[in-house]
């Protein structure tokens, strides 16, 4: 079986990797490797992010490893919260502070368009990082509903649907996903190569 880390210890997006990685690859977090490092991610670009947490794993742990960064990017706010979604009502603070002040900020606003993006690094072999992008397209609702998903699931509504990512399934989110659109990228050049 195929190992191949990635650098997070978030369970929610082990549990959503895991899923959509099947029974042919093993995910191993940050916990499973004995990394415990506050590892810094002061670009500013999802990219960069990505490739920041990745080349910190591969060159301190020697491991093949990809890295995710992902955010909302809300159009009324000029692509806020972006790279700083986790922490956009400041470090320290969870969903719901942020969740509140992307409603404060929204406030009066009629264009509520918005997207989730994930962009992944990948560093396996010697091979040169290798980029792996995914997007879904929807709109901040001005209250949450649903208590599935985490971060902006409960106010992110996709396009074409009568609900949020808070009150669907995971395997529905999934199919549409940001997170899920990258990783079947990520996954299908994986299956590909030779390397275990």
């Amino acid at each position: 079986m195929k190992q191949i880390v990635f650098a997070s210890n978030n369970p929610h997006k082990l549990r959503e990797l895991r899923e959509l990685a099947g029974a042919d690859m093993a995910i191993l977090s940050l916990d499973d490797i004995g990394c415990h490092d506050d590892i810094p991610e002061t670009a500013d670009t999802f990219e960069g992010n990505a490739l920041l947490k990745a080349r910190w794993v591969k060159e301190r742990y020697g491991y093949d490893c990809f890295a995710d960064d992902s955010g909302l990017e809300v159009d009324a706010l000029g692509g806020e919260p972006g790279v700083r979604s986790a922490r956009y009502a400041g470090e320290g603070h969870d969903s719901a502070a942020n969740n509140a002040k992307l409603l404060s900020r929204l406030s009066g606003t009629t264009d509520r368009r918005a997207r989730f993006r994930t962009a992944i690094a990948l560093l396996a072999g010697n091979d040169e990082p290798r980029f792996f992008n995914g997007s879904v397209e929807g709109e901040i609702l001005t209250e949450a509903h649903g208590e599935g998903g985490f971060g902006y699931d409960p106010l992110f509504r996709p396009l074409g649907w009568a609900k949020t990512f808070a009150e669907a399934t995971p395997d529905e989110k999934n199919a549409v996903s940001h997170r899920g659109n990258a990783v079947r990228l990520l996954m299908d050049f994986l299956s590909q190569q030779p390397w275990q």
